[in-house]
């Protein structure tokens, strides 16, 4: 049964750094294709960015440059290193493995100005 375990969020100011961790096991196939979304209040989930198996990283316009995502595969840990934060950034962080419908609980990620 695969099962995603965010850790890491907190409470930040802006301009401040985090890193959200995913922690996955389960997973028939490793390195898996991982996502991290985002939900912030009263909007819908919103795609962060993605690694892929090729070795492929991508991100969302609103983060590129202050976000960055990385694997660690001996502990099947993926990571999602967010610098330069901003009050547009709080949200629920969420990780997903790509084709699939496992997610996991969610992180909350606060910057306050």
């Amino acid at each position: 049964q695969v099962q995603l375990v965010e850790s890491g969020g907190g409470l930040v100011q802006t301009g401040g750094s985090l890193r959200l961790s995913c922690a996955a096991s389960g997973i028939p196939f490793w390195p898996a294709d991982i996502g991290w979304y985002r939900r912030a209040p009263g909007k819908e989930t919103a795609y962060v960015g993605s690694v892929y198996r090729t070795g492929e990283v991508r991100y969302a316009d609103s983060v590129k440059g202050r976000f960055a995502i990385y694997i660690d595969d001996p502990k099947n840990t993926i990571y999602l290193q967010m610098d330069s934060l901003r009050s547009e950034d709080t949200a629920v962080y969420y990780c997903h493995l790509i084709g699939t419908d496992s997610w996991g609980q969610g992180t909350q990620v606060t910057v306050s100005s």
